[in-house]
Protein backbone atom coordinates (compact mmCIF):
# COMPACT_ATOMS: atom_id res chain seq x y z
CA UNK A 1 0.00 0.00 0.00
CA UNK A 2 3.01 2.32 -0.11
CA UNK A 3 2.96 3.11 3.60
CA UNK A 4 6.01 4.65 5.20
CA UNK A 5 6.96 6.27 8.48
CA UNK A 6 6.33 10.01 8.04
CA UNK A 7 8.59 10.82 10.99
CA UNK A 8 11.63 9.55 9.11
CA UNK A 9 11.04 11.92 6.21
CA UNK A 10 10.05 15.09 8.04
CA UNK A 11 12.28 18.14 8.32
CA UNK A 12 13.93 18.25 11.74
CA UNK A 13 14.19 22.05 11.82
CA UNK A 14 11.24 24.44 11.96
CA UNK A 15 12.26 27.57 10.09
CA UNK A 16 11.55 30.98 11.60
CA UNK A 17 9.62 32.07 8.49
CA UNK A 18 7.36 29.01 8.76
CA UNK A 19 6.62 29.66 12.43
CA UNK A 20 5.87 33.36 11.81
CA UNK A 21 3.61 32.57 8.85
CA UNK A 22 1.75 29.96 10.87
CA UNK A 23 1.31 32.36 13.79
CA UNK A 24 0.01 35.07 11.47
CA UNK A 25 -2.54 32.75 9.86
CA UNK A 26 -3.65 31.44 13.27
CA UNK A 27 -3.99 35.03 14.56
CA UNK A 28 -6.13 36.05 11.59
CA UNK A 29 -8.37 32.98 11.92
CA UNK A 30 -8.76 32.69 15.69
CA UNK A 31 -7.30 35.82 17.29
CA UNK A 32 -9.34 37.98 19.61
CA UNK A 33 -10.05 41.67 19.07
CA UNK A 34 -7.71 42.47 21.96
CA UNK A 35 -4.82 40.72 20.21
CA UNK A 36 -5.00 37.56 22.32
CA UNK A 37 -4.64 34.17 20.70
CA UNK A 38 -6.73 31.38 22.26
CA UNK A 39 -5.14 27.97 22.33
CA UNK A 40 -6.05 24.59 23.75
CA UNK A 41 -3.94 21.54 24.34
CA UNK A 42 -4.22 18.06 25.72
CA UNK A 43 -1.99 16.60 28.40
CA UNK A 44 -1.46 12.87 28.23
CA UNK A 45 0.05 11.06 31.19
CA UNK A 46 1.52 7.63 30.72
CA UNK A 47 3.12 5.32 33.20
CA UNK A 48 4.75 1.99 32.81
CA UNK A 49 6.50 -0.60 34.89
CA UNK A 50 8.28 -3.89 34.57
CA UNK A 51 7.89 -6.78 37.00
CA UNK A 52 10.58 -7.06 39.66
CA UNK A 53 11.32 -9.98 41.98
CA UNK A 54 10.84 -7.71 45.01
CA UNK A 55 7.20 -6.94 44.09
CA UNK A 56 4.32 -8.73 45.72
CA UNK A 57 3.06 -11.75 43.85
CA UNK A 58 -0.65 -12.10 43.07
CA UNK A 59 -2.69 -14.44 45.22
CA UNK A 60 -3.71 -17.73 43.66
CA UNK A 61 -6.98 -17.72 41.79
CA UNK A 62 -9.96 -18.46 44.01
CA UNK A 63 -8.26 -17.49 47.29
CA UNK A 64 -10.51 -14.46 47.97
CA UNK A 65 -12.73 -14.39 51.06
CA UNK A 66 -15.43 -12.25 49.40
CA UNK A 67 -16.94 -12.70 45.97
CA UNK A 68 -17.57 -9.89 43.49
CA UNK A 69 -21.24 -10.82 43.62
CA UNK A 70 -21.29 -10.13 47.37
CA UNK A 71 -19.54 -6.79 46.84
CA UNK A 72 -22.02 -5.79 44.16
CA UNK A 73 -24.92 -6.75 46.37
CA UNK A 74 -23.46 -4.78 49.30
CA UNK A 75 -22.33 -1.64 47.48
CA UNK A 76 -24.35 -1.73 44.25
CA UNK A 77 -23.14 -0.64 40.91
CA UNK A 78 -23.26 2.82 39.36
CA UNK A 79 -23.13 1.67 35.75
CA UNK A 80 -24.05 -1.54 34.01
CA UNK A 81 -21.80 -2.77 31.21
CA UNK A 82 -23.29 -4.77 28.33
Amino acid sequence: MGETNALLQRNQILKKETALATASIYQSMFGGEDGSIPATFQVIYMTGWAPDPSQQKPKRRGSANVSFEDLQREFGTSQQTP
